[in-house]
C-alpha cells in the first residue's frame, strides 16, 4: 500500500514557473493593478491610434470656432484658439509619457549605479554619495524642477532633464538600502572567496536580488514625474506651445475656468487618471514582486 502512495506521489509532475510567469500570476490575481494596467493601456491604444479617432489637427488654430463647448462635432469641445481638445489630449499623451519615462530613465541610469556603489563600499565614497543626495532631497521636486529650468530654460529636453533629476536620490537611497542587507549574505562572500570581483558581486549577484524594488519604484516615480511636469507645464515653464501637453493645456484652461471649464477639466482628468493608472500598477507590482507574500 505504502509503495503504491509513493508511485502514485511520483508520477505527479512537479510545476516550475520562472520569475516573469510567476510574478504575472500573482499580479492579475490584483484587480486594482490589473485596473491601473487597463488605464495605461488605454491612453497607448488612444494616443497610437489618434489619426484614425480625431480628424483634426492639435495645432492648427481655427479662431472662427474658439470655445466651443463639448458636441458631435468637437466631444471635448474647443480651445480658445479653436483647437480640438480631444485631439489634443490624444496627441499630448505622446509628451507626457515621453517626459515619465525618460525622466525615470535618468533616475535609474545615475541613481542605481550611484546607490550600488555606495551601499557595497561605505567609508568616504558612501559619505560622498549620500551627501549628495541629501543635498538633492532637501528641495521639493517642483522647486527643484523649477531651480534646474531657470539654468537650462524651457523646452521638452530641458523639462526631460530637470524631472529626472529630482528622481535620482531616490534610487540611489533604494539601492544603498538593499545593497547594505544584501552585501554580507552567505553567497556574496562565497564569491569573494573564490576571487570574483567587486564590478562582478555588485552587477551579477546583488542586483539582481535588488531589482524588485527599483522596479516598483520606477513604476510609482512614473506619477510623480508625470504631476511635476504638468506642474512645470502650468506655470509656463514646462513644453511649450502650441505642443499640445497636458500641463500646458491645464495652464491655458484656467483662464477660462469660469467661462468654459471644459478647456481644464479634460487635461486634467487625463492627468488623474494616468497618475492613478501608475500608481495602481505600481502597487500590484510590488506585492507581486514581494517573495514573502508568495503563496504557491
Amino acid at each position: 500500500m505504502a509503495e503504491a502512495t509513493l508511485q502514485g506521489v511520483a508520477q505527479v509532475p512537479l510545476r516550475h514557473e520562472s520569475l516573469l510567469a510567476l510574478t504575472w500570476r500573482r499580479f492579475r490575481r490584483h484587480r486594482p493593478a490589473l485596473l491601473g494596467l487597463f488605464i495605461l493601456l488605454s491612453f497607448l491604444v488612444l494616443t497610437l491610434a489618434a489619426p484614425w479617432i480625431t480628424p483634426y489637427d492639435p495645432t492648427a488654430q481655427r479662431l472662427t470656432q474658439a470655445l466651443i463647448p463639448p458636441s458631435m462635432e468637437h466631444p471635448l469641445g474647443t480651445d480658445h484658439l479653436g483647437r480640438d481638445i480631444l485631439a489634443r489630449i490624444l496627441y499630448g499623451t505622446r509628451y507626457s509619457m515621453i517626459i515619465s519615462i525618460l525622466a525615470v530613465a535618468i533616475g535609474l541610469v545615475v541613481g542605481v549605479p550611484l546607490g550600488a556603489i555606495s551601499g557595497y563600499y561605505g567609508g568616504w565614497v558612501d559619505m560622498v554619495i549620500q551627501r549628495v543626495a541629501d543635498t538633492l532631497l532637501s528641495f521639493p521636486s517642483i522647486l527643484l524642477a523649477l531651480s534646474m529650468v531657470a539654468v537650462l530654460g524651457v523646452g521638452l529636453q530641458n523639462v526631460i532633464i530637470s524631472v529626472g533629476v529630482g528622481t535620482i536620490p531616490s534610487f540611489i537611497r533604494l539601492v544603498r538600502g538593499t545593497v547594505l542587507a544584501l552585501r554580507e549574505e552567505t553567497y556574496v562572500e562565497a564569491a569573494r572567496c573564490i576571487g570574483v570581483s567587486d564590478w562582478q558581486i555588485i552587477w551579477r549577484h546583488i542586483m539582481r536580488n535588488a531589482m524588485a524594488p527599483v522596479i516598483v519604484q520606477a513604476t510609482l516615480s512614473m506619477g510623480t514625474t508625470l504631476l511635476v511636469a504638468a506642474g512645470l507645464g502650468f506655470l509656463g515653464l514646462g513644453v511649450q506651445p502650441p505642443t499640445p501637453e497636458w500641463g500646458t493645456m491645464l495652464g491655458e484652461g484656467r483662464q477660462y475656468i469660469f467661462s468654459a471649464p471644459y478647456m481644464a477639466t479634460f487635461p486634467g482628468l487625463a492627468i488623474f487618471l494616468t497618475v492613478l493608472g501608475f500608481n495602481l500598477v505600481g502597487d500590484g507590482l510590488r506585492d507581486a514582486l514581494d517573495p514573502r507574500l508568495w503563496q504557491r
